[in-house]
Formats: structure tokens, C-alpha cells, sequence
């Protein structure tokens, strides 16, 4: 199974995105995940660049950093672009996950015993990728 895949849009933004940016050549979109959010795990996203033991994935000019503590989370996951007006952004899809929020910024991963989300009142959307 791939790490990730980037749809043409995503990789397209992207690469506008990361020459907008005063990064360094190795910097890229990271992505990982932490507990939180309403459906237990919540995506976390940011320009930066990679950290020991961190998976790259460079499509043209556009490069998706895994953090290596999220890998088995994100593993197999598309990352695409949404331009709507009410909803743009990077967003993604995971086909780990047995269920997501109404604002797909967080997630209950398969492996996880159902039902182990968020139970301390966090609203939806708290943390997120946006």
C-alpha cells in the first residue's frame, strides 16, 4: 500500500503554495495526527520541514511529509484540494478511518475499539486541519 497518494489538485496547490512560502527546499506540507477532536484522533497540518524518521512524498513540486508517529495512521491516505467557498483547504481521505467528523477534522481509526473518540465535551473542530 503507498504512504499516500496526492490527487493532481492537491499536488498542484500545493506546489503554489510551498514556492509562495519563504521555506527551505525541504520544507513540505507536514501531516500528522494527534489524539483529540470529536472522533478521537484529529489531523494536523503545517509547512515545515522533515523530522528524523519522517516519510517524504514528492510529486512534481509539491512534497507531503508523514510524521513517523503517525505513519500507521495516515498510511494509504489521499490528500486532495477543495476550493468551495465554504469548505476550501487541504482535506483528507482516509480509508483507515471507521469514522470521521461532520467537519473532517478528525477521525476514529479502525484499530481502535469503537467508540473511543473524544469523551471530554471537545467540540467538532477543535485543532483540525485547516
Amino acid at each position: 500500500m503507498a504512504i499516500i497518494e496526492l490527487t493532481e489538485k492537491a499536488t498542484l496547490e500545493l506546489a503554489t503554495l510551498l514556492k509562495g512560502k519563504t521555506a527551505s527546499p525541504a520544507a513540505g506540507l507536514r501531516l500528522g495526527v494527534t489524539k483529540g477532536g470529536c472522533a478521537g484522533w484529529q489531523y494536523e497540518m503545517k509547512v515545515a520541514e522533515p523530522s528524523e524518521g519522517d516519510e517524504v512524498v514528492e510529486a512534481g513540486e509539491a512534497r507531503v511529509i508523514i510524521a513517523a508517529d503517525s505513519l500507521d495512521k495516515l498510511r494509504g491516505c489521499q490528500v486532495d484540494f477543495s476550493d468551495d467557498l465554504t469548505d476550501a483547504g487541504f482535506k483528507i481521505l482516509n480509508p483507515r478511518a471507521r469514522r470521521s467528523c461532520g467537519c473532517g477534522t478528525s477521525f476514529e481509526s479502525e484499530d481502535e475499539p469503537e467508540g473511543s473518540g473524544a469523551e471530554d465535551g471537545e467540540v467538532c473542530g477543535e485543532g483540525g486541519a485547516k
